[in-house]
């Protein structure tokens, strides 16, 4: 699909558009789009979505092209071309100082911008790319998860729980819904993970009492909106036609929703969305400042130590990659790097005195 641009024309609307404020608590649910878009931003989100493309996606793309246009004083992307974008990446490199994933992700949204919307595919570009340094993720010693999770309490303990114990991302957690979790087969079902792609990884034992808890809590909270008359759960893609009645029944129900309702931006209407991934990550960065870790960790450690726990356990590489949705094992094989002494289980000849 070709969308029509008028090219040369004001870009104003477009960053009017960007800065509509809508319910953060909402905010990884797509806004609405006109029928037939005249914006540019607007015919750009409606290419993406006709591919089915994550929202996260969706709006990492549009941040990158915003970026663009105003790098260009806000001359029109299809007025440009290898040249512009050229100078662009070539900025982030050398003045900005970007690390190499940032820089090759705004070049896949303008990649995307004009192969695909609007069907001028980049070739031959001279770009200067940024250096590639390879890290080793930080991980938590067990100890010291279990230090940070004693330090929250409620469901943010039973998330911190989960996301160490079942290698979920952050998001993956958050957005869990009732009918997910299976415990008599005893996995969980993640959909819609990174790269839209949906996995099974394990229930831990443990939690599985915590997690009926929870189950109870959200009935009680799902009786209270429908008596209350709150309309049902937000529903992606094209769920909510095909079933409607599914956003009202209680195993599509997030499993660790908001404590208020908020306004779903596309339909206006007042919805239970689930906790936002601010607020847990904020619990999280507090308790690791009160276990006393003077390392840069964040929620997302929680998984980078779930994989190295299962190597220290001796499973092979094949699983944990399964467990952890990886498409390519090299993603999972840089785990081996901090598995035992540094990854290379050496003992120092200091440690025999």
């Amino acid at each position: 699909m070709i969308y029509s641009l008028t090219l040369g024309s004001s870009l104003l609307p477009f960053f009017n558009y960007m800065d509509v404020v809508i319910n953060m608590s909402m905010d990884d649910v797509p806004p609405g789009l006109p029928a037939n878009p005249t914006r540019f931003v607007d015919q750009f989100r409606a290419c993406m979505r006709s591919r089915n493309m994550a929202y996260k996606t969706e709006k990492t793309y549009v941040t990158w092209v915003v970026r663009f246009i105003r790098f260009h004083r806000m001359r029109h992307p299809g007025e440009m071309s290898e040249k512009e974008v050229e100078a662009f990446l070539s900025n982030l490199a050398t003045q900005q100082g970007v690390a190499p994933a940032t820089q090759k992700t705004a070049l896949c949204a303008l990649v995307f911008l004009y192969g695909v919307f609007l069907n001028k595919p980049l070739r031959d570009m001279q770009i200067t790319y940024a250096k590639r340094n390879v890290r080793v993720p930080e991980v938590f010693s067990h100890e010291e998860a279990k230090v940070v999770i004693k330090q929250l309490s409620g469901v943010y303990r039973v998330m911190a729980l989960l996301m160490y114990g079942a290698g979920l991302r952050i998001n993956e957690c958050l957005r869990l819904r009732v009918k997910d979790v299976n415990f008599s087969m005893g996995y969980i079902v993640v959909r819609e993970g990174k790269g839209s792609k949906d996995r099974r990884t394990l229930l831990p034992e443990s939690l599985k009492d915590p997690l009926q808890h929870q189950i109870r809590y959200v009935t009680s909270l799902f009786e209270f909106d429908r008596a209350n008359g709150l309309p049902g759960v937000y529903m992606p893609y094209a769920l909510e036609r095909k079933y409607p009645q599914a956003s009202a029944q209680l195993a599509w129900q997030f499993l660790f929703p908001a404590k208020q309702p908020s306004i779903d931006p596309r339909s206006g209407l007042k919805r239970r969305h689930h906790i936002i991934d601010r607020t847990l990550q904020r619990q999280v960065r507090d308790a690791i400042r009160c276990a006393g870790i003077p390392r840069q960790c964040s929620s997302h450690t929680f998984r980078h130590s779930f994989a190295t726990r299962l190597l220290e356990k001796g499973y092979d590489l094949r699983t944990i990659q399964e467990l952890l949705g990886h498409a390519d094992l090299k993603t999972t094989e840089i785990y081996t790097h901090v598995v035992k002494k540094g990854g290379l289980g050496v003992n120092s000849p200091v440690d025999d005195f």
